[in-house]
Order: structure tokens, then C-alpha cells, then sequence
């Protein structure tokens, strides 16, 4: 492989990337089809059960597919599910060279995709830019290596550490285009997570609202992630705001299991862990239900519960520049006593959003 090949899969994932908020639970694929050093088709995966990102550029070449050169995002795939094989396609068109970016992440698929294509005498390059495709598919690859989706927490805070007033108020901590950062986030997400006190402090709804921040031009149509609140006992009131959103509701407790009163509510019992919801059983149900990246927004109690548990993968601080005095909330409920036990970070990435900074870590594994 060459800086040619590099070219083009890095143009095959920017493909990749404009599934971002519509593929769901399918991984986000780009493709590029190149013939005598030109790109004669390019596509995307764009939502589940429409073809993959390979048989919609095969489309657009037509029988200018023969002896060109497949780059795509991740291994085709060599299975009938919604839509027939990739692999079974790309040999039909005559493709004579594949190259990818990562293997196939579920473990009882990886492989098979190359194993067909070299045997049907395709010439098959790869791994490519492994890590820039895993990034962009963090969550298919955490449920199809372990059964959970990828845990994304997110928090906004003051300079000086604090979410809310003593009273409970924290409306704005910070600015417009953070906020619109964070509906992005709520966008891309296949479920987005909160405890029944925040939706009752804040009144909110949890819903993606692509009008108000701008969002059309980056793909995000008329989807809207499955709504996850955790009740162990029932408490929030049916009359609610949180509830007349008519997108899906999940409603995660210890005592109900079934459909709700209306179309667009569930309620799923999971198991107990002293007298609140296990988080681990929780996250193993989501993962049943293809979950393939949970959006976590909760209050300090939930999201330090979260963190206890060792079950965020990444997140994300949203720093206000203000400071919001010794009385005010901290960040998450965390009970630690002695320095060594205190929970390592590793930044990823910071970045100023408006007036405000993003923080991006993940927790250091032991």
C-alpha cells in the first residue's frame, strides 16, 4: 500500500462520516471506487436496511466497475442480513482489488469478508487507517466485542467545578454553541441516558432539535435517538414533559416490564443492585437491543455512579468560564476518601467550543 491508497481511504472515511447521525445500528461504511487513477464512484452507508456504502457506488459505475479498485471503511461484509453480501456483489462487478480500513469487528464474522474475496482471485489490501476507522465506528465495535454499547458521559461545569446553583438552578452554565455541540452528541447517539430527578429538575425533554442549532446541513433528518430513563421505582409523574415527545421511551426500573400506556413508552426491568438499578445488567440489555452508542446526561448521583462502576469509555466537560461559589453542586457524586483512590483520566482532546472549552477523556484502565 502507498500514499495513493492513503488518499483514498482517508476520502472513503470523511464518506464514512456522513452516516454519522443516520446509520443506526448498522456501523457508519464510506467507499470509493478508483479506475486508472481516477475516482469513479463514490457512496456511504446511509441508514439501516438501504444498501451499503459498496453496492450504491457499484451502482453509480455501473459496468465501469470491472477491474477497479474497492477502498472502503470496513471489511465487506459476507453475510445476507437486510441487504445481500458485499462481498458477492464486489466479485459480480469484477472488482480486482479491495482495500479496507479495519476487519469486521464482530468476532463471528471478522475475516470472512477477505477469506471469499481472495478466494475468488481479488487482490485484498488491509488493514488501512485502522485507528480513524475505529473511531468513527467506537460504538458498533464496542458492541460487537462485548455486548455494550460505548458509554459517552457528558457534564458541564464552572471554572471552579460546580453544575448547579445551591438551589438547583443551572440554567445556562454554558453558552449557545456548546449546547449545540452537545445536541450533536444527543444526534449521533443510538440512546441518550438520564435519571428521573435531573428530567424532573429540568423539565426537559431529551430530545434532538435539529432546528434550533442549525443541524440540517450535516445529515441529521428527522431520526431521534431512544430516549433511556432511569426510574428504579416509578416516580416521575406520566404527566410529565419528559413523556409527551412522542419519539421512544425507555424506561428502565425494577418492577415493570412491557409496553406503556401509549405507543412510544416501554418499560424494562432490569436486576437490582442493593435498592438501585444495576448499571452492568442495564448496559448488557441495551446492548441486546443494538445500542451502539449511549448518550449519558444525568446528575451528579447517576453520573458518579457511572464512573464508580467503571463503565464510562469516554467523556466529555463542558467548562464554562465562571465560577459558581463553594455552595454550589459539584460535579459528580463521588465518595472518595485517600488519593489512591482517586480515578486517573487520560485528555484526549481539548477544545474551545464559543466561550467555553470541551474536554475530552477517557478513564485510565488498571
Amino acid at each position: 500500500m502507498n500514499e495513493i491508497d492513503s488518499l483514498h481511504m482517508a476520502r472513503a472515511l470523511r464518506l464514512a462520516e456522513r452516516g454519522i447521525y443516520s446509520t443506526s445500528p448498522n456501523p457508519r461504511v464510506g467507499c470509493v471506487l478508483v479506475k486508472n487513477e481516477s475516482v469513479i464512484a463514490e457512496a456511504w452507508h446511509q441508514r439501516a436496511g438501504e444498501g451499503h456504502a459498496e453496492i450504491l457506488a457499484l451502482e453509480q459505475a455501473g459496468e465501469n466497475a470491472k477491474d477497479s479498485t474497492c477502498y472502503v471503511s470496513l471489511e465487506p461484509c459476507n453475510h445476507s442480513g437486510r441487504t445481500g453480501p458485499c462481498t458477492e456483489a464486489l466479485i459480480e462487478a469484477g472488482v480486482s482489488r479491495v482495500v479496507y480500513a479495519m476487519e469486521d469487528p464482530n468476532p463471528l464474522t471478522a475475516g470472512a469478508g477477505v477469506e471469499t474475496l481472495r478466494a475468488k482471485g481479488v487482490q485484498v489490501d488491509g488493514p488501512l487507517m485502522e485507528k480513524e476507522a475505529a473511531r468513527i465506528n467506537a460504538g458498533f465495535v464496542k458492541r460487537m466485542s462485548t455486548g455494550r454499547p460505548f458509554v459517552r458521559l457528558k457534564m458541564a461545569m464552572s471554572l471552579d467545578g460546580r453544575t448547579a446553583m445551591s438551589d438547583g438552578n443551572a440554567f445556562w452554565i454554558t453558552g449557545p454553541r456548546a449546547r449545540a455541540d452537545v445536541q450533536r452528541y444527543r444526534a449521533r447517539s443510538c440512546a441518550v441516558l438520564s435519571g428521573w430527578k435531573s428530567v424532573q429538575k429540568d423539565n426537559s425533554q431529551m430530545t434532538v432539535r435539529p432546528e434550533e442549532f442549525e443541524l440540517d446541513e450535516e445529515n441529521v433528518g428527522d431520526r431521534q435517538p431512544l430516549r433511556v430513563l432511569v426510574d428504579s421505582h416509578l416516580r416521575l409523574d406520566n404527566q410529565a414533559r419528559f413523556f409527551q415527545a412522542e419519539s421512544p421511551i425507555l424506561v428502565a426500573n425494577l418492577e415493570r416490564e412491557g409496553a406503556g400506556d401509549t405507543d412510544h413508552i416501554n418499560y424494562l426491568k432490569v436486576d437490582a443492585e442493593e435498592d438501585h438499578l444495576d448499571l452492568d445488567n442495564l448496559l448488557d440489555k441495551l446492548g441486546e437491543m443494538e445500542i451502539n452508542e449511549l448518550f449519558v446526561e444525568s446528575g451528579s448521583e447517576l453520573s458518579g455512579a457511572f464512573m464508580r462502576a467503571g463503565l464510562v469509555d469516554e467523556l466529555l466537560v463542558y467548562v464554562a468560564p465562571k465560577l459558581m461559589g463553594s455552595d454550589a453542586r459539584s460535579l459528580f457524586e463521588l465518595p472518595l476518601q485517600k488519593m489512591a483512590e482517586s480515578l486517573p483520566l487520560h485528555i484526549k482532546e481539548i477544545r474551545q467550543i464559543g466561550g467555553d472549552i470541551r474536554i475530552t477523556a477517557m478513564p485510565e484502565m488498571e
